[in-house]
């Protein structure tokens, strides 16, 4: 049977966008945490030295990320959103591949290139779903985004670390199977969701980061608090997801099935709050108050963190963590009610480049707080440090939001006067 409608059509796209969400977290959060296990497999390094290499992973990643991201958003702005985001599926499908395969580190590095350049698939659907979505329902759309991920939180890591049991190699495997899977998927199923009389013209100072960033700054000035407020959110948010695996080995000599364990938890935990409450929370408390809550809850659930003395301790952070979780949707819908429709995709890939650029600091910064409280005869004392450092980020995010909403009502959220 064909899809006669147009609303069947864009019931089966958006079905496509919230599974590419799930598939993309569900392959990325199954190599999370086989990836210093494999490290060290394949330099027989200390952890201190394991700690840098990772560091230096994921700042390659972010600095390939935010070099392209503009361009993927001004490309999507120009042709649409759909050969974006199936172009992305591909690529990431081919770098798990490469890294199943890869025989030294070197390679690893390579494939971490190629995950930067293709990873722009979430940012094209949250474009997506702006083009096929009233303003004052975003928040709720970018939080079935989150919850879409929150699926492949849940499933990937426990699949992962259990795969890696028999094979540390056996989830990339995984990984590119399901990625290269969903993009034939996608080529069926997937209509393109922005019209081309919304289409912008090509400009190519909009096609570097540099130039997207001061493109949002320079038209939206009024958004600078918030931004610095997101930037501030990103850096801590990716600067604890890089040590959360090293810390939990160092202090806790937790298995790489013991990480998945955690991070299947913290992805049900999310999954649960951006689902359940997001649509619910928009109406009342209303968005201002979610998000100023949501970033007082994260700082909860970090400081636990830093000082969780065993491994049960240290999942009492998970559920602040989840529920803080709530205002990421919350800024996304503000920063996407600021700009046109012909504008959404420059806005996803400056959101992207912001991340990315924060992803560039984030590793070499808290691998170098990490490093410095670490060594291998065992844990010092200030071994939570980078989960504080994180925490007092985030403080300073929470004053520029009261801030930059302080005359905004409860029931209006968080629109500009």
């Amino acid at each position: 049977m064909t899809m006669s409608t147009p609303r069947a059509r864009r019931g089966a796209a958006t079905s496509f966008i919230f599974i590419t969400v799930v598939l993309d977290s569900l392959a990325t959060s199954l190599v999370f945490p086989v990836l210093p296990k494999l490290i060290q497999t394949l330099d027989h390094g200390a952890m201190s030295y394991t700690t840098t290499v990772v560091g230096v992973f994921a700042t390659v990643f972010a600095v390939m990320q935010f070099a392209v991201s503009p361009i993927q958003g001004a490309l999507s702005d120009r042709f649409g959103r759909r050969p974006i985001v199936l172009a992305s599926n591909f690529g990431l499908g081919a770098d798990y591949v490469v890294m199943a395969l890869a025989p030294s580190l070197p390679w690893l590095f390579v494939g971490r290139l190629i995950a930067g350049v293709a990873s722009g698939s979430v940012s094209a659907a949250y474009a997506y779903l702006a083009d096929v979505t009233e303003p004052d329902k975003r928040a709720a759309s970018f939080g079935l985004v989150g919850a879409a991920a929150g699926i492949g939180l849940i499933v990937g890591p426990v699949i992962g670390g259990q795969l890696a049991i028999f094979d540390l190699r056996a989830p990339f495997w995984v990984a590119g199977a399901l990625s290269l899977a969903n993009a034939m998927y996608g080529l069926f199923v997937l209509p393109e969701s922005l019209a081309k009389e919304c289409r912008a013209k090509l400009e190519w100072r909009q096609m570097n980061p540099v130039g997207a960033l001061w493109w949002l700054l320079r038209g939206y000035p009024a958004l600078l608090p918030m931004i610095i407020a997101a930037m501030l959110l990103s850096l801590s948010s990716q600067g604890a997801n890089v040590i959360a695996p090293l810390y939990t080995i160092a202090r806790y000599h937790w298995a790489p099935h013991a990480i998945g364990l955690l991070l299947t938890g913290f992805g049900v935990a999310t999954f649960a709050a951006q689902a359940g409450l997001v649509h619910l929370v928009v109406r009342w408390p209303g968005e201002r108050a979610t998000t100023l809550v949501g970033l007082s809850l994260t700082i909860v659930g970090l400081v636990l963190f830093g000082w969780a003395e065993s491994g049960t301790q240290f999942w009492f952070g998970v559920p602040f963590l989840a529920l803080g979780a709530l205002s990421g949707p919350m800024l996304a819908a503000y920063f996407s009610r600021a700009v046109s429709p012909s504008e959404q995709g420059r806005l996803q890939g400056a959101w992207t480049s912001i991340n990315s650029l924060m992803g560039v600091f984030a590793p070499g910064l808290f691998a170098a707080i990490f490093a410095s409280v670490v060594h291998d005869e065992g844990p010092r004392s200030w071994i939570g440090a980078p989960f504080l450092v994180a925490a007092g980020m985030i403080a300073v995010a929470v004053a520029l939001v009261a801030w930059a909403t302080r005359y905004t009502s409860e029931g209006s959220g968080l629109d500009r006067k």
